[in-house]
């Protein structure tokens, strides 16, 4: 935890922002890396009845770290995504409550 998904940016381009990013998260966050998810979600973007090109658009499901810490969380992903080559990048946070989170039967 956190668990990063992300859809409309190519799973080549993930695995090569994924090390750094991870790097930065680690410090900004505190937790140590293995308790990072990133996960590459594909994703077809339609408008118009038309297939159209997708943009990034991140989901970032963890435990509440304030507002702080998540403007930096969002910050690095933003330049993260974007040193990959993409322009805009959306970002969502679902902030999850330690007694709805289980992990082997057993909740935080």
């Amino acid at each position: 935890m956190p668990q990063i998904k992300i859809r409309g940016v190519e799973v080549n381009d993930i695995c090569s922002l994924s090390k750094k990013l991870i790097d930065e998260l680690e410090e900004i966050i505190e937790c140590p890396r293995s308790y990072f998810t990133i996960e590459h979600v594909p994703a077809t973007f339609i408008a118009d009845g038309d297939i159209v090109k997708a943009y990034p658009f991140v989901e970032v499901s963890w435990f509440d770290r304030g507002q702080e810490v998540q403007d930096k969380t969002a910050l690095s992903i933003t330049k993260a995504v974007q040193g990959a080559g993409y322009e805009n990048v959306d970002i969502v946070f679902t902030v999850l409550k330690g007694n709805d989170y289980y992990e082997n039967g057993s909740h935080f």
